[in-house]
């Protein structure tokens, strides 16, 4: 056939007939052509028949107007056919319609045609007589054209001619009815050029592609688009729809299904029926000289391209493409496959799309309906099969009928959407199942290091089980901060796995995580030896008095996560009137936020405990003595306002971040933490009546130290010579010592707000960072300075006392902000740093008792024009200005100077030499 459509073009397909047969019926009518309509009318196939149309010299509108709504248009060429002038006239039609043609050379050779001699030639010279020569000549072009496609003769069997024509227009029709609705796919355009730049179709080369994504994305509907769209290309095409249901339904071994699935697979590729194979490799040596195109779509298994269907390119011929959809990224890699296009979610847009097609049959929401079609868009997780299987099942219901609709939408999964997201994790390793359960209940929209710590002794395998999540696309890492995220629906697969091990008594699951089964649980003390976690909301419970032994039962329970959503004052809280007598000593994680009693049970074990998360207890301590604490990486104590002491940490050996911000009654830090020699993180920020920390204990690891506002605080830390960043804003703080010139890392230090600092403290040249503002310093002294080759921003705002600043910051190389405004009592500004090539960024300082030489009075120069710059700036001063549409007025009554970097976009417009 011929057709002037584009590889991938989606061109909408709305034909009043299917096909327009033009012929001579004095030759065909009672003939062929009977046949044919009768196998057409068998094979559903809409064709226009004339047998009311009155025929005249010349082809009516009727005529013309079925030609141009029929998709395919079948020339019998007969021996008559050119001596018909309105014959001749159809073909004309037909061609400067483009019309997808079909020629059928009945009783005629080609070349005669296309000659235009012997007997049909003949004909045509009698259709000639006495019409014009232009006419004559679109008459020879419009034959020539046809002549030129490749078609059908009668030379062979005439009962296999009809068959194959209309099996052909057939699948050319299935084929053009998939691309029509294919147009009205929400965002195929989008698809469809991406794999376009992946498939290459004008290369010469065999290209395996991928398309990669979770279940119910829509990788089946662009593949099968494309196909649609592509198979015309190639001379053999295939879509071998669902392989991993194919090797599920077969229930042969691993090389009597491999046998099977290649029989099938040629039999259809090249159109041998029943073709029967007895070893492997037989692809190779049927497809290896064959432009073909393979669509292998939801492979599962490496076994099922291994040996079978696509093992090598050189199994295929030149030009040849195979698409292999799947949702196990890492079985494309090991069958070779790098060019894998990944399906991405649609747009919240697109995603409202889906939804209001599938439910209203239109693209966006009645009046009315919008709020509603955007919240059940939400709980589908904009996932295109949940869009659909959710529109569909709300079609035709009134408001009234789909509000109602919305709690069991919100709390199950529709058995369509449950099947297809199912089929993943029935696929997994035991193991990797285990560990999607404690995502899906436990885990997602955690930290992936904070993960594998929890899970790293539970025998997971968890490094390779997460990768296994990752390709088979159940879960997705966000890259800006290494968190598993997990879709919803994907989640509340999850949690109907785990409460279907035990229907109707809670308490003998895995995981609890619904506030009212936790509830029944706790007070009714019916958890077993089952639960391995729960995890529970407290900002969304009612208020909860439970008994002292609420926790009993469960003697496997490793995960304990009572935490708070919202940071809302009117929340309840769980109440334990009578203390709590026992905690598991298998915990891993316990997380209570406002944890409501004064310690943890005395009976408590920590020796499992890895993460310790207590925020805005009540407690004033935590335990006596002693605990085995080795497994201890974390401890979060932050804003319990009435903890006195930190407990014996000296078993703590493995503590990494130590949180006790905002705990304002305490006094003092436990000598044991010099145990900690792999303590990273110390924050003890707003400890207001904290008066000394241990000295000389030098904390190996100990990275960040926060003591800002700890008021009491006088004298210096001295935990650590490894330190990178030190903050003690607001402390009592005196003088810094000349030790910490040994520093070798310390690249940050605020010492903001201490106004007992009076000296300029020497410094070790890693730093990077300073704040010193609000202080007492008088001075920025010379031999300070000049060795600060890192500092990139220096801070001293409102350091009310300094009058000295060193000319050498303007030989920093890295310096990038400096900041000294409010500092009225500045008398000498080194103008050298106007001068230098290497300042460029930011300058923030206040003008107005400056006495340096150069230096005109004030001004203000901020978020504006000014009128006049001083000729030391505009000569060689290199700091770009950032200007405003608003010049600023002559009469200003604040001194300040303020240069700053230039947004994005703006130019320079100083001195023309300032380039040199």
């Amino acid at each position: 056939m011929a057709d002037s459509s584009s590889p991938l073009s989606l061109q909408p397909c709305h034909w009043r007939h299917h096909v327009f047969p033009s012929f001579s019926g004095q030759d065909v009518r009672r003939t062929f052509l009977s046949h044919l309509l009768k196998e057409f009318r068998r094979k559903g196939i809409r064709t226009f028949i004339d047998n009311d149309i009155r025929r005249s010299q010349m082809i009516g509108p009727e005529l013309v107007q079925a030609i141009r709504e029929s998709r395919f248009a079948v020339v019998v060429l007969s021996k008559r056919y050119a001596s018909s002038r309105w014959c001749l006239d159809e073909l004309v039609e037909i061609k400067e319609s483009s019309k997808t043609v079909m020629p059928v050379f009945y009783k005629v050779n080609p070349s005669h045609v296309r000659n235009l001699n012997g007997e049909f030639g003949t004909a045509f010279e009698e259709a000639c007589q006495g019409k014009p020569e232009d006419v004559k000549q679109r008459w020879r072009d419009a034959l020539v054209y046809v002549a030129d496609i490749a078609g059908e003769s009668s030379q062979n069997c005439e009962a296999d001619m009809v068959e194959k024509i209309a099996m052909s227009i057939s699948n050319e029709l299935n084929s053009a009815a998939s691309g029509g609705d294919s147009d009205n796919l929400v965002g195929i355009s989008a698809h469809m050029r991406e794999m376009d730049s992946l498939l290459c179709l004008e290369s010469n080369e065999v290209k395996m592609v991928g398309i990669w994504g979770p279940a119910g994305i829509g990788k089946t509907t662009v593949a099968r688009a494309l196909f649609n769209q592509l198979s015309k290309n190639f001379q053999h095409s295939i879509f071998v729809e669902n392989v991993r249901g194919c090797y599920i339904r077969t229930g042969l071994d691993r090389d009597g299904f491999k046998l099977r699935l290649q029989e099938q697979f040629l039999s259809e590729v090249i159109d041998h029926r029943h073709m029967k194979i007895h070893e492997l490799g037989l692809v190779k040596e049927r497809l290896q000289d064959l432009k073909v195109l393979v669509v292998l779509d939801d492979v599962d298994k490496l076994e099922q391209l291994d040996d079978a269907l696509a093992k090598h390119s050189q199994w295929f011929g030149p030009g040849s493409r195979i698409i292999v959809t799947t949702e196990d990224k890492q079985l494309l890699r090991a069958h070779g496959i790098n060019l894998i296009y990944e399906m991405g979610f649609p747009s919240r847009s697109e995603a409202l799309q889906i939804f209001c097609q599938s439910a209203f049959g239109k693209s966006s929401a009645p009046d009315g309906y919008v709020e509603l079609a955007s919240e059940i868009t939400n709980l589908a997780g904009y996932l295109p099969l949940a869009l659909k299987v959710l529109g569909s099942s709300l079609r035709g219901m009134n408001k009234d009928e789909q509000k109602s609709a919305l709690p069991r939408l919100r709390t199950s999964l529709s058995e369509d959407i449950r099947n297809v997201l199912r089929v993943g994790y029935d696929g997994l390793h035991d193991r990797d199942k285990s560990l999607f359960l404690h995502i899906a209940c436990l885990f997602s929209g955690e930290n992936v290091e904070y993960v594998k710590l929890l899970l790293a002794s539970s025998g997971l395998d968890v490094n390779f089980g997460l990768q296994v999540l990752t390709n088979r696309s159940l879960i997705y890492m966000l890259r800006c901060n290494r968190t598993i995220m997990m879709h919803s629906l994907l989640q509340h697969l999850g949690r109907e796995v785990v409460c279907a091990q035990s229907v109707d008594e809670p308490g003998k699951r895995h995981f609890l995580v619904d506030a009212s089964e936790i509830y029944d649980v706790l007070v009714d003390n019916t958890g077993t030896g089952a639960v391995l976690g729960i995890s529970l909301d407290l900002s969304k419970i009612t208020e909860w008095f439970l008994n002292e032994t609420s926790f009993g039962g469960m003697h496997n329970l490793m995960f304990l996560k009572l935490y708070k959503s919202s940071l809302s004052k009117d929340q309840t809280e769980l109440h334990l009137p009578r203390g709590l007598d026992y905690l598991p000593r298998k915990l891993r994680l316990l997380h209570w936020d406002a944890y409501p009693t004064t310690s943890l049970p005395q009976s408590f074990r920590p020796e499992f405990l890895v993460v310790l998360n207590l925020r805005e207890s009540k407690l004033e301590k935590l335990w006596e003595g002693e605990q085995p604490l080795r497994s201890l990486t974390h401890m979060d104590l932050s804003m319990s306002k009435n903890l006195k002491e930190i407990p014996d940490l000296s078993k703590a050996v493995n503590m990494e971040e130590l949180c006790l911000s905002h705990c304002s009654c305490l006094v003092m830090l436990s000598p044991s933490v010099k145990n900690l020699n792999k303590l990273v993180v110390l924050e003890m920020e707003c400890c207001s009546k904290l008066e000394s920390i241990p000295t000389n204990i030098n904390l190996e690891s100990l990275s960040i130290l926060n003591l800002d506002k700890c008021s009491r605080l006088t004298t210096f830390p001295d935990v650590s010579s490894n330190i990178g960043f030190l903050s003690m804003s607001e402390t009592a703080i005196e003088q810094v010592p000349e030790t910490i010139m040994s520093w070798p890392n310390l690249a940050a230090l605020d010492m903001s707000g201490c106004k007992n600092l009076k000296t300029f403290p020497c410094l070790p040249d890693s730093i990077e960072w300073l704040n010193f503002s609000r202080t007492e310093i008088e001075e920025v002294p010379s031999r300070v300075v000049e060795n600060l080759y890192r500092l990139s921003k220096l801070l001293m705002n409102s350091c009310m006392k300094l009058r000295s600043i060193s000319s050498c910051i303007s030989r920093l190389e890295n310096i990038e902000t400096l900041d000294f405004l409010g500092c009225k009592n500045v008398v000498n500004f080194p103008v050298e740093i106007f001068e230098s090539s290497r300042f460029c960024h930011n300058l923030v300082m206040e003008m107005g008792g400056i006495q340096t030489p150069g230096l005109p009075g004030p001004f203000y120069f901020r978020d504006g024009y000014i009128e006049t710059i001083p000729d030391c700036i505009t000569r060689h001063c290199k700091l770009p200005f950032l200007n405003s549409s608003r010049p600023v007025s002559s009469n200003i009554e604040s001194n300040f100077i303020w240069f700053d970097q230039l947004t994005k976009g703006e130019e320079w417009h100083g001195d023309d030499d300032d380039d040199e």
